[in-house]
């Protein structure tokens, strides 16, 4: 690994090359925070994706692009005089040395679940009204669900135990089904939103992410289909004309590949 002055001198570089393509480059003079707020949120799912599939040499190609997109705000602050990069480091080494008393002070801490509930006091000393002030809205709603129940939880907001979770999850997949028998959409949809909320917490007690986990059920479920499109059409057959038989004999072949 790089030392440290090394590592500081490639930040550094980083930095020089920014400032050379916001002056001489016609695409990169154009930029504005707007403009490559879309882009950044790409860039952030690119590298969620690598994380998923391990790849290592991936995970590193997709943190400098998000470095990249960072450098480029900070840059575009400093035009304005609102902010640089120093300040925005400064401005996160403060913050990490505030919220972390029980490194850079005297608060003894017994676990990580105590450090978490600290964390969340302190946020609301600073000012904040609400413990969900800190969700963006913009969130994933699935993401957004498990956000919101660790927020709750590192106030004391929660059950006591899995057990307790789990049987409500029951409870609420019996009102969906009283709902799906009304066959009322409205009333179907509030319900399920609330099973799906449920069995996100259900998760969080067992350890389990659940956007992780519903993504590594999608790409097994994609990786499944495609193996069974690339075997409709060595047989020259096209999906829509095969039997759901035919067709699954061929997914659990591809099950047996995974």
């Amino acid at each position: 690994m790089n030392s440290r002055a090394n590592q500081l001198k490639a930040f550094d570089r980083l930095l020089t090359i920014m400032d050379e393509l916001r002056e001489q480059c016609p695409w990169d003079k154009k930029q504005t925070m707007e403009t490559l707020r879309h882009l950044t949120i790409e860039e952030t799912y690119e590298l969620g994706d690598a994380i998923l599939d391990n790849d290592l040499e991936e995970v590193k190609k997709e943190v400098g692009d998000l470095l990249l997109h960072l450098v480029f705000y900070a840059k575009i602050g400093s035009e304005t005089n609102s902010f640089d990069i120093a300040d925005v480091c400064n401005s996160i080494c403060e913050k990490l040395i505030h919220r972390h008393p029980h490194i850079y002070g005297d608060v003894k801490v017994e676990d990580e679940q105590e450090v978490k509930r600290n964390w969340e006091k302190l946020k609301l000393k600073e000012g904040r009204t609400s413990v969900l002030e800190g969700v963006p809205k913009s969130l994933p709603a699935l993401v957004k669900a498990s956000r919101i129940q660790e927020k709750v939880s590192g106030v004391g907001f929660d059950w006591e135990k899995p057990e307790q979770v789990w049987e409500k999850v029951e409870e609420e997949l019996e009102e969906f089904k009283v709902e799906v028998a009304k066959n009322d959409t409205d009333a179907m949809e509030s319900e399920f939103g609330d099973v799906l909320f449920s069995l996100v917490n259900y998760a969080r007690y067992k350890n389990i992410n659940p956007e992780n986990a519903l993504e590594r059920t999608n790409k097994k479920f994609t990786k499944r289909f495609q193996y069974l499109e690339s075997k409709a059409k060595t047989l020259n057959k096209d999906l829509k004309d095969m039997t759901l038989a035919e067709m699954d004999v061929f997914w659990e072949e591809a099950k047996n590949c995974n």
